[in-house]
């Protein structure tokens, strides 16, 4: 899939979210040179913390390009789904003008996994029929998402590039993001999401009803298409 998509030059993201991370003067993993030391709590209360951050990602596989939206309440579906419209409505349309066709590589669980109906419901209403799109959805089957392309290319070139530095504020965690790079030409863009996002949303049994949804023949738990109804 991914070759062929390549091949007729239409996008391919790999999406996933990564740790969350506890905002405030708390220790972070890794080493960083400086001419002082800074200071950090001894423990990691969640008390203690000064927020949330929930970073969701978005890779362009053709491009080399990534961008991280940093939530500040819940990693929920309609978050998930908010991010890819977010990442298609300002970046992908503008690389991509002639395509009607999207793919989407996800991990199998979490706010975009192969079993969340508000996750489907969501590419539907908020994909396929706001911009017209086809979406192709294949998941990483449980133990697999290692092999999801965003955790090697961004995630952990996220990682790499805040080790040793306290995530103290949301600015800090969104400036580290928007200068991660690498030899291969990784560019990360980064925008903060304050929209307040709520657990527990139900999707009934007729809305799944109405989607417009096709299961490959190959693995139809982790592979479908949703068409614009």
């Amino acid at each position: 899939m991914r070759e062929r998509c390549a091949a007729e030059h239409l996008p391919v993201i790999s999406v996933d979210t990564k740790k969350k991370e506890l905002v405030g003067a708390f220790k972070n993993q890794g080493a960083k040179w400086d001419r002082e030391p800074v200071l950090v709590n001894d423990h990691d209360f969640r008390s203690d913390a000064d927020g949330i951050a929930v970073p969701y990602g978005v890779y362009d596989l053709q491009t080399n390009r990534g961008t991280l939206f940093v939530g500040t309440s819940y990693d929920t579906p309609e978050f998930a789904v908010d991010c890819v419209e977010n990442w298609w409505r300002i970046e992908g349309r503008m690389r991509y003008p002639d395509a009607d066709r999207l793919a989407i590589l996800a991990d199998g669980g979490g706010s975009n996994g192969s079993n969340c109906r508000a996750w489907k419901n969501g590419l539907q209403r908020r994909l396929c029929n706001l911009h017209g799109l086809t979406v192709t959805v294949a998941h990483y089957p449980t133990g697999a998402s290692k092999w999801n392309p965003i955790e090697h290319r961004l995630f952990s070139e996220l990682s790499k590039n805040w080790a040793g530095r306290p995530l103290d504020s949301h600015e800090t965690i969104l400036k580290y993001a928007r200068t991660t790079t690498t030899r291969t030409g990784l560019r990360v863009r980064a925008r903060l999401v304050q929209r307040r996002y709520e657990k527990g949303i139900k999707i009934t049994d007729a809305e799944m009803q109405e989607l417009a949804i096709t299961r490959d023949d190959a693995l139809p738990k982790w592979n479908y298409k949703i068409r614009p109804n």
